[in-house]
């Protein structure tokens, strides 16, 4: 976990609790910080989704902790049981842990022993954990808005360069295999990471109508940018699994395959630039790039100069993977395209865009 945005916003949305639930006059202060741990969520639209699963949960636990107060008391044994009997019906109505979590610190809120009148306490601390709940809530809506749009293209920059480094090296037989198969797991992690910031930039909602559009677009090619960067890496791993192989190969065959690579890699920098501004949207390099060899005829060559054909055979997989590549981008071209021509007053926010 990283220090970041939401860090800070649980910590305030403690204070924020507590200060509210102490204003209020109510002994146990503390369930409401609690109770605001819980609810911070990573977007203001999660902290609405689920705000209702929270109060549910927080009544939940409040009734059957009272029930069971009022019938069997609020022994250690007891109040085990009520959490796991809370738990249960939690996990069955399909709550998420931390609601199911928030459940049971209201029981345990209210289990406590007390010498104030049980009913007068038992709505004290559900009104703390209540304040806890709409604390983290106002947090979320106010402070440190999450800017997933410029989050999203900066992992996708970032990913996107060290997949095409790692591709120049390999394709000149330059990288330590060691190493390269552990930025690989660590490259692995970092799309996974890509598709869950995605996630969370396509629950943002937008109330305007022109917005809405814009932001429908927006999410077709930050999609189709991720999907390029896969299938990037998908040639990464396909050379690094054949980079014996294609050592074998004549100087002039392992040339042409390093200037195919390099021009596919040359397009998709060239793409990601033209998102974040550094290009000319009339840069007729990048929409309708010079046509290089063919993979195909180069494939053919490749068989040709192997005398034995089943290893040949083996250089299929690298051909396969760099034309699906070259597909991705060409789609990739086409929707960068339309979106600028589209959406010229709506640029893509980069931290280029912001500084």
């Amino acid at each position: 976990m990283k220090f970041g945005a939401r860090v800070l916003k649980t910590g305030l949305a403690v204070s924020i609790a507590m200060y509210a639930a102490l204003l209020f006059d109510f002994t146990a202060a503390v369930f409401a910080g609690i109770a605001a741990v819980f609810s911070i969520q990573p977007s203001i639209y999660r902290s609405y989704q689920k705000v209702l699963q929270q109060i549910e949960a927080n009544l939940l636990g409040a009734v059957i902790a009272i029930v069971m107060v009022s019938m069997l008391g609020n022994d250690p044994v007891i109040i085990g049981f009520t959490i796991i009997l809370v738990m249960a019906i939690c996990i069955g109505f399909g709550m998420k842990q931390e609601i199911v979590m928030l459940a049971v610190v209201t029981v345990i809120a209210i289990m406590e022993t007390t010498d104030m009148p049980f009913v007068e306490f038992a709505v004290t601390r559900v009104s703390s954990v209540f304040i806890g709940i709409f604390s983290a809530l106002l947090v979320n809506l106010v402070f440190l808005p999450p800017k997933y749009e410029t989050r999203l293209f900066k992992q996708i920059e970032q990913t996107s360069n060290e997949i095409l480094q790692w591709i120049r090296l390999s394709s000149r037989h330059l990288s330590d295999q060691p190493a390269l198969k552990e930025e690989i797991e660590k490259l692995i992690e970092d799309i996974t990471k890509l598709d869950h910031t995605y996630l969370l930039f396509s629950e943002e909602r937008t109330y305007s109508r022109k917005r809405r559009y814009t932001k429908a677009r927006k999410q077709v090619l930050f999609r189709q940018l991720i999907h390029t960067a896969k299938k990037s890496l998908e040639v990464l791993r396909t050379l690094q699994r054949y980079d014996q192989t294609l050592g074998h190969l004549s100087h002039d065959l392992k040339t042409r395959i390093v200037k195919q690579i390099d021009e596919v890699v040359h397009i998709h920098e060239k793409l990601i630039m033209m998102c974040m501004g550094k290009i000319r949207e009339d840069d007729e390099q990048v929409v309708h790039p010079d046509e290089g060899e063919d993979i195909t005829a180069l494939l053919e060559d490749i068989i040709a100069f192997t005398q034995n054909k089943s290893d040949a055979w083996q250089f299929l997989p690298l051909a396969g993977k760099l034309m699906d590549y070259e597909n991705q981008l060409e789609h990739l071209k086409k929707l960068l395209g339309s979106y600028q021509q589209y959406h010229k007053q709506e640029s893509i926010k980069t931290e280029s865009n912001e500084l």
